[in-house]
């Protein structure tokens, strides 16, 4: 079987430091088989391209374009608020749709606006919005709220950010018996002067990301369904960079007209070859 029509040419592209491969595929210059491994492949870091995540642009009779993501693991995402933004920019400079723009993710139709560097994304509605949860984690009970912003994601408040060890609880969390069988991202917030610092362990990243805009999403969502700020919400990414969420709170632990507000930067463009397979 031929994976892909080499070279591939790519755009690798940066949302407040989640980083993505990008690649035109409305020619199916991938071969669609193939596409769980050629994306575990070039997300490698040192031994090929290296990102958080592959996102293919593809034709769509419903929207603008369709995109299909997938998590460096192969795995297969259904939305990703910082690759969506992203995704948003690289068709814009490549005339594959307007500045005002729809686009078909497994999560539904998104809504994006380009202006520049900075991509608004108006995200889906929270659904399956669980508080005040109560798991045993180490025979210790451990508080926690959940949501899903497109993807699922748990949300632990704690004191003290910057000691937290994010790999190991976050690991414990994203496969705890609570969230089986697809598991969950899971994110670590801090309240600092009236914003929020957020640290997140990701689902087919297996590994702290420097930025996660769905749970950059959900930690603002549940930090207001907690009563503890109102929108707009600014979050601080592990990287350092700054996301705004923008919603309107609903009767309950709801909400609706959420979006997503940030950077997106192009770092590169190159050819991926056969080699970056090996």
């Amino acid at each position: 079987m031929q994976i892909a029509q080499f070279p591939v040419p790519f755009v690798k592209m940066s949302g407040t430091g989640n980083d993505f491969i990008i690649i035109d595929n409305r020619q199916a210059v991938i071969a669609r088989e193939a596409l769980p491994e050629f994306a575990a492949k070039v997300c490698r870091r040192k031994f090929s391209a290296g990102a958080d995540g592959l996102i293919l642009i593809e034709n769509s009779d419903q929207a603008d374009f369709k995109w299909q993501f997938f998590n460096a693991d192969g795995s297969v995402a259904e939305m990703c608020g910082n690759g969506a933004r992203c995704a948003a920019r690289f068709a814009y400079m490549h005339g594959i749709a307007s500045a005002r723009m729809r686009f078909e993710t497994l999560a539904g139709i998104i809504e994006a606006q380009v202006a520049d560097t900075q991509v608004s994304v108006k995200m889906t509605d929270p659904v399956d919005v669980q508080m005040h949860r109560e798991i045993i984690v180490d025979d210790s009970p451990l508080l926690l709220h959940s949501v899903d912003t497109g993807v699922p994601h748990a949300v632990v408040f704690v004191n003290d950010i910057d000691t937290m060890d994010v790999c190991a609880l976050g690991s414990q969390l994203r496969h705890h018996e609570a969230f089986f069988p697809a598991g969950t991202n899971v994110n670590f917030v801090q309240e600092l002067d009236g914003v929020f610092k957020v640290r997140t362990y990701e689902r087919g990243v297996e590994d702290e990301t420097l930025a996660c805009g769905t749970g950059a999403t959900a930690s603002a969502l549940v930090a207001a369904f907690l009563g503890h700020t109102t929108s707009p919400v600014e979050i601080i990414t592990s990287g350092g960079d700054r996301l705004v969420i923008v919603f309107e709170l609903k009767d309950g632990d709801s909400a609706e007209n959420v979006f997503l507000k940030g950077p997106a930067y192009v770092v590169y463009k190159g050819e991926l070859s056969a080699e970056s397979l090996l």
